[in-house]
């Protein structure tokens, strides 16, 4: 069984008296391990997909199944519980509580889930080790760099375990080489750690890093091959 199966997803809004479709009939698989990433002009949906996937927005038709079960009929309640239980969220600014550490930003969604705090203790340092930060464990954010707060940030997202990791814009506040080096670190996360990646981005050099690219073409997904990542990822790897 595919992991997600989205099927006919349509999204509708009114603006001023005119129908806006961002998305229509859209239909997509999503299998164990995927690396997908979306491209598209600016409002052409692409975050609109990301919040339908997610729960954060209701489709007006479709479905969403993950692991089988269409999220789109479940309540605000037992979606939230499935949000917190399924999925990791790596967002472009970060988004670190200041007054915590690095190891208390990324233990919060583990406060969410029913876990022992020896439990959450050994998933924070698996978390930590993946990005190798374990030695900021203690630091605040603005004792990090931005390559830093970003990876704090990844590691929140994947220290539950998700069944899915979406990023949207990761790399959109970093420097070329910073975003070079945190496009390898999500590579490395789908290839050795097998985490399922979905990644919203108008970069082209983050787009390039995913197994699967697909495009927003007025309301329709379009999949193309992927191409081998572009030199400017290869050089930041050198670096690296």
């Amino acid at each position: 069984m595919p992991l997600v199966e989205i099927r006919n997803l349509t999204k509708q809004f009114s603006k001023g008296g005119e129908t806006i479709t961002p998305l229509n009939e859209v239909d997509l698989t999503i299998e164990p391990r995927d690396f997908l990433s979306l491209m598209g002009p600016s409002g052409s949906g692409k975050s609109t997909l990301l919040n339908l996937l997610t729960g954060i927005d209701r489709p007006t038709s479709g479905q969403i199944l993950v692991h089988g079960t269409d999220i789109t009929r479940l309540s605000r309640a037992r979606l939230a519980d499935w949000r917190a239980a399924n999925i990791g969220y790596i967002f472009q600014t970060h988004n670190l509580i200041p007054v915590l550490t690095a190891y208390e930003n990324i233990e919060l969604p583990l406060l969410l889930l029913p876990m022992t705090a020896a439990e959450r203790r050994k998933r924070i340092a698996i978390a930590l080790e993946a990005v190798d930060l374990t030695d900021r464990a203690d630091h605040y954010p603005r004792q990090l760099s931005g390559g830093q707060e970003q990876r704090v940030g990844i590691a929140r997202a994947i220290v539950a375990n998700p069944t899915i990791v979406v990023a949207d814009e990761p790399t959109g506040d970093l420097d070329a080489r910073t975003a070079g080096h945190i496009l390898q670190l999500v590579e490395r996360l789908n290839a050795e750690l097998g985490m399922t990646l979905f990644v919203v981005t108008h970069d082209p050099q983050a787009a390039s890093v995913a197994a699967r690219r697909l495009q927003l073409d007025e309301g329709r997904l379009v999949e193309s091959e992927a191409a081998a990542p572009v030199a400017a990822l290869d050089a930041g790897r050198r670096r690296a």
